[in-house]
């Protein structure tokens, strides 16, 4: 009797053992330089486009029946470029169909049915064409790592004991497995124009745990990537619509939408507050002032950021009476600390996620609504938006 339950114990642990889930993590990129014509690295898969400020990679990896968790990791540093620059990542998943990389890389041509307003190339969805879906948003801050060894040592306020000597970032994206499973290419983007730019990590990981496979639809992505975009003040001339077309009826649809505003200098749209608002079918679904006010919370990421001396009133404890005393102070305020329009030097962006139920096939329209600021010679404001739809 003894031997069987052994057995039988034996038996479950080996059927357990056989189904356990197999978390896997791909290092896609490792120190990888993204720059404006300097430093190209050594690895001989990378692709550089942009005199290297776009590079882009060919991923293989398995295939999830049941689908996965997928979780993607950054990591960033500066290699001299001192200033905060928008990033983002990205992938294709089908380079049969045109995409920013054919238009860098063959001397494509953006088709007309991807303008907006016939001078914004390359944002909405044409027939051949697709924009590229953003993995992640995310801004570098100014000078992590290769300003971190205390050359800008009197910027630092004494509430941190050191700079960070880089920045991390991650986000799950299982929403966006049928993307990055099997071949794939992923790329990156920072608006660096500097020579020593940047390095960075790249690695994506997925558990093996079952989830819902859901379909991915792009819309729109006003990032200006490649030769050809221009700097995207569109939506200060007019709103951006879109008709979209869903093949087959599709259930618990999801709108994703990611934006940040830029630019204008200390009045521009990086430093007032703009409401965004998403129009689907002629309903108003989303409706926000996206806005960061918590950004002197990434300081230690930030050294050499401008720094100001401001006059305030400190109330304090004084050591000869023990008891809180009022006196004026001089008190650093950094570029970094200063509040924007959903971003912060060092962060990454979250996209908004909006449930929009169960959609018939056919057309549906969706139209962004964003009051902005055209820009004004040297005051470049604009909008990076993108949006794209999941359902089952």
């Amino acid at each position: 009797m003894k031997s069987n339950v052994l057995i039988f114990t034996f038996l479950v642990f080996a059927i357990f053992s056989s189904s356990a889930q197999k978390p896997s993590t791909y290092r896609v990129f490792e120190k990888q330089p993204l720059n404006f014509g300097g430093e190209k690295g050594s690895d001989a898969e990378t692709v550089r486009l942009m005199d290297g400020r776009l590079v882009y990679k060919k991923v293989t990896v398995p295939t999830f029946a049941k689908g996965t968790d997928v979780n993607i990791k950054l990591t960033v540093r500066s290699s001299g470029d001192r200033w905060d620059k928008s990033g983002s990542v990205f992938v294709v998943s089908d380079r049969d169909k045109l995409s920013i990389l054919d238009i860098a890389e063959k001397d494509e041509k953006f088709p007309t049915d991807s303008y907006v307003d016939e001078k914004y190339a390359g944002l909405v969805q044409g027939k051949s064409y697709e924009p590229v879906v953003e993995l992640m948003r995310f801004m570098t801050p100014f000078g992590v790592g290769h300003y971190s060894d205390n050359k800008v040592k009197y910027r630092r306020p004494v509430y941190i004991p050191s700079w960070e000597k880089e920045v991390v970032w991650e986000h799950d994206i299982t929403a966006l497995e049928s993307l990055v499973t099997g071949t794939f290419y992923v790329g990156v983007w920072i608006d660096s124009w500097t020579a020593e730019g940047y390095d960075f990590d790249l690695e994506l990981s997925y558990s093996d745990r079952t989830q819902q496979k859901v379909s991915v639809l792009p819309i729109v992505n006003t990032i200006p990537y490649v030769g050809g975009q221009k700097t995207p003040d569109n939506f200060a001339h007019k709103d951006l619509e879109q008709t979209i077309q869903l093949k087959k009826n599709a259930k618990n649809v999801k709108l994703h939408y990611i934006t940040t505003g830029h630019g204008g200098h200390s009045g521009g749209d990086e430093f007032i507050k703009i409401k965004n608002s998403v129009y689907f079918n002629n309903t108003l679904v989303l409706d926000t002032i996206p806005w960061r006010d918590d950004c002197a919370s990434f300081r230690r990421f930030n050294p050499t950021s401008g720094v100001w001396i401001k006059k305030d009133s400190a109330s304090y404890i004084s050591p000869k009476t023990n008891k809180y005393e009022i006196k004026e102070i001089e008190e650093r305020i950094a570029s970094s600390d200063l509040s924007r329009s959903n971003w912060c030097p060092g962060s990454s962006v979250e996209p908004m996620v909006v449930s929009l139920g169960d959609l018939k096939a056919g057309a549906h329209t969706i139209k962004i609504k964003i009051p902005a600021t055209p820009v004004d010679g040297d005051k470049l404001n604009h909008w990076l938006v993108s949006a794209y739809l999941t359902y089952e």
